[in-house]
C-alpha cells in the first residue's frame, strides 16, 4: 500500500479516523486537510487508529503535533490506536509521548475519552 486512506467513523461525540498506508511528505497534507475539516466543524475528540499504517514520516509526526495544541484549546484532544511497532519506534524516539498518548487500540483510546470525562463530572 503505497498511498495514504482515511475513513472516518463516529462513535458518540468522538471522531475515529482509520488510516492506512504511509504518511510521508506526499500524503500528508491529505491527513492535514481532514484535521482542519473536523476541527472547523467542532470535531475535538478525534482517535487516530493508526494499526493500517505502515510508515509515518516527519512530515507526517508534523501534522499530529501541529494540530494538538489547536485542539486542546478547545478541550479536546488526539489520541493515537494501534501503532505497529516500527512506528511506534519512531515515535518514542521521537520523544512525541510528551504531547500525545499512545493507546494500544481503539477501544482503549475511546475509553481514555470517556475515563477524563468522568472525572470531569465527578
Amino acid at each position: 500500500m503505497d498511498k495514504l486512506q482515511i475513513e472516518e467513523e463516529r462513535i458518540d461525540d468522538v471522531v475515529v479516523l482509520i488510516l492506512a498506508g504511509l504518511v510521508d511528505s506526499g500524503t500528508s497534507q491529505l491527513m492535514e486537510d481532514k484535521f482542519n475539516d473536523l476541527i472547523s466543524r467542532g470535531n475535538v475528540k478525534i482517535v487516530a487508529d493508526l494499526e493500517k499504517v505502515d510508515y509515518i514520516s516527519s512530515a507526517g509526526w508534523g501534522i499530529f503535533v501541529g494540530e494538538i495544541k489547536g485542539v486542546r484549546r478547545q478541550n479536546g484532544d488526539i489520541k493515537l490506536a494501534g501503532m505497529r511497532p516500527d512506528v511506534r519506534e519512531v515515535f518514542d524516539l521521537l520523544e512525541f509521548n510528551a504531547l500525545l498518548t499512545p493507546y494500544n487500540n481503539r477501544d482503549n483510546a475511546l475509553a481514555a475519552f470517556n475515563h477524563s470525562e468522568n472525572k470531569k463530572l465527578t
